[in-house]
């Protein structure tokens, strides 16, 4: 396991602010029953802080140019067909996964092929397990083309608590299933824009871990 490279920064913030913080305790707080706790608390955080930034190292599966895996670990949340407006303009197959707190935070790419498009779209901070989410909230949405010609988009989406998305996406860029595609600070969500005619490998509920949890397989004849 390794720490994500774009979150060094916010880490160490926030180690600074506990270190003056806890100092402070410390010198104006003479009660061990007071200073202790408070202090104890304050390590855990900064210690949850590194943890939730973690990348860690996953087994991607063998699967041909249409296996889909998991852009993040959580619980598949949608499953439905939808109108995707922002780039196919068509029907399509809309998996959702959901991250809570303690879930892995990092995101991968979930299929060897080429970035045909990316756009950032800023917005508002609703609950990310909530509907409106996927088109009011800020997120970021990319495009990969695979060698077949079969085009899958997800959308990293910010929830709430979740201030900042990193994402690697460039547009004619070669991207390869199960490398580290981005992460999303705290609670989120990313929607996964499939063909009609995928099959699905995952139901409503199901838990799934990046990298290792094969969501679908598209089609060589799909576009």
């Amino acid at each position: 396991m390794k720490i994500d490279k774009d979150s060094y920064g916010t880490i160490g913030g926030v180690w600074a602010a506990v270190a003056v913080i806890c100092a402070l305790v410390l010198i104006f707080v003479e009660a061990k029953a007071v200073y202790l706790p408070v202090v104890a608390v304050l390590v855990l955080f900064a210690a949850f802080v590194l943890w939730f930034h973690r990348v860690p190292a996953r087994k991607t599966p063998e699967g041909g140019v249409g296996t889909v895996t998991s852009v993040a670990d959580g619980k598949v949340v949608i499953i439905e067909k939808v109108f995707e407006k922002e780039y196919f303009k068509a029907e399509r197959i809309q998996v959702s996964v959901y991250m809570n707190f303690f879930d892995v935070h990092s995101n991968f790419w979930p299929m060897d092929g080429e970035i045909s498009y990316y756009k950032y779209h800023p917005g508002n901070y609703f609950l990310a397990f909530l509907p409106k989410a996927s088109e009011k909230n800020e997120h970021s949405s990319t495009v990969i083309r695979n060698a077949d010609g079969s085009e899958i988009m997800f959308k990293q989406i910010a929830g709430t608590f979740a201030r900042r998305i990193v994402c690697y996406s460039r547009e004619g860029d070669s991207v390869e299933r199960g490398k580290q595609c981005g992460i999303i600070k705290f609670g989120s969500r990313i929607d996964m824009y499939l063909p009609l005619d995928a099959e699905l490998n995952v139901r409503l509920g199901d838990l799934t871990r990046a990298c290792e949890t094969v969501l679908a397989t598209i089609p060589s004849s799909s576009r």
